[in-house]
């Protein structure tokens, strides 16, 4: 947690729960990312945290933009982002959403399968497309590939294809996974995608674009690699596989952008024990899985969690949210403690929430209202 948001917390002023994002710590990560990969070029996942003050600061940063949706599209433009500084990312889209985006000036596209480039080629005529691999996801807290990707030789032959009907065959794409924490599963997705590259040059098609994604950590409870490693390895994957002909890179961070800019304040609505063969408090937050913390799902994000100004001795705790769903427990294996002391009425404060929360948040579900949102 920074200076500024502790001020903000200490001030009293933050009715629960409620997300505290500072706008530079985003601002410094940019330059970090910037700084430990120089040759490619940043668009932030837009997915990570749409708000309309992380957009315009980063607008203002000079990045770019990977949108999942045709509303992600939409607000990035609102933001001053330029129509070439967005990518539209997803490889399952609308082919109305498609048909708005290339209208406003979009005009680099993701595809996996013969029916996305289809519909890409009738909605997006001349477009530059780029097709997803399917990658190794070890190493990643949060999987994506068992929905998105292709192999290395039906992207090949889709490419082809992109070509016959007119479009633009500019690249390939993978991601690692989401929280990835080793650099080993970029080398190996690097080698992969230069097959296809060097495939399709003996076919006549000279691809320029390798989208290295996203899946870059944040540290929550566990020691990660620093930012500075993944580009060390990136970048010498990128120098074995293509020699001096290096083609334009381009990353897709989201979590490494805003993650560690971000804290949830709650508050305690009741602490018990509920079993006497059981030692472990229950703790019930007024935010939980349905409130923006769904990436706990499986216990697969292990947030940081501190009760401050609580003194004593910790004890095991179990992590639940307030709604009267059944699976709406965050934490029940992991180890967690928390003071002994904790009671209802008492402010807990969930670390590095400022990616993935937010956007996951329900809009009402049992009542409970979205954590309320300050970007400082």
């Amino acid at each position: 947690m920074t200076p500024k948001l502790a001020r903000f917390i200490d001030s009293g002023v933050v009715a629960t729960p409620a997300i505290l994002v500072d706008l530079d710590r985003v601002a410094a990560n940019f330059a970090a990312l910037r700084a430990a990969l120089p040759d490619a070029a940043i668009y932030y996942a837009v997915k990570a945290n749409p708000a309309a003050p992380v957009l315009d600061r980063l607008v203002g940063l000079g990045s770019r933009f990977d949108a999942a949706s045709i509303e992600e599209i939409r607000a990035c433009l609102a933001a001053g982002a330029a129509p070439a500084a967005l990518s539209f990312g997803n490889t399952v889209k609308k082919r109305s959403a498609i048909a708005e985006a290339f209208a406003r000036g979009v005009d680099l596209f993701a595809f996996d399968s013969d029916e996305e480039l289809a519909k890409i080629a009738a909605a997006a005529p001349g477009a530059k497309v780029y097709c997803r691999l399917a990658v190794s996801q070890d190493g990643a807290d949060w999987p994506l590939s068992r929905k998105f990707g292709t192999t290395g030789a039906h992207a090949r032959d889709l490419l082809l294809a992109a070509r016959d009907l007119g479009l633009v065959a500019h690249g390939v794409s993978f991601h690692v996974g989401s929280q990835q924490t080793g650099v080993g599963a970029y080398q190996t997705a690097i080698g992969q995608a230069a097959m296809v590259f060097s495939d399709l040059r003996a076919r006549g098609i000279d691809l320029r674009l390798l989208n290295l994604g996203g899946g870059f950590p944040t540290r929550y409870r566990e020691d990660i690699p620093p930012i500075a490693a993944f580009g060390d390895a990136i970048m010498a994957s990128v120098r074995a596989a293509f020699g001096n002909d290096l083609p334009d890179l381009l990353i897709e961070p989201g979590r490494a952008m805003v993650g560690d800019a971000g804290v949830a304040v709650s508050e305690v609505v009741l602490a018990c024990n509920r079993r006497e063969d059981d030692d472990r408090r229950w703790v019930y937050l007024d935010i939980g899985r349905f409130g923006g913390l769904a990436e706990t799902e499986g216990e697969a994000i292990r947030y940081a969690i501190s009760a401050p100004g609580v003194g004593g001795d910790e004890t095991p705790a179990v992590l639940a949210g307030p709604s009267c769903d059944g699976v709406d427990v965050m934490y029940r294996e992991t180890p967690y403690r928390l003071p002994a002391a904790l009671k209802s009425g008492d402010r807990v404060l969930i670390h590095d929430t400022g990616a993935y929360v937010t956007s996951y948040a329900s809009q009402g579900f049992n009542g409970f209202l979205p954590p309320q949102e300050h970007y400082l």
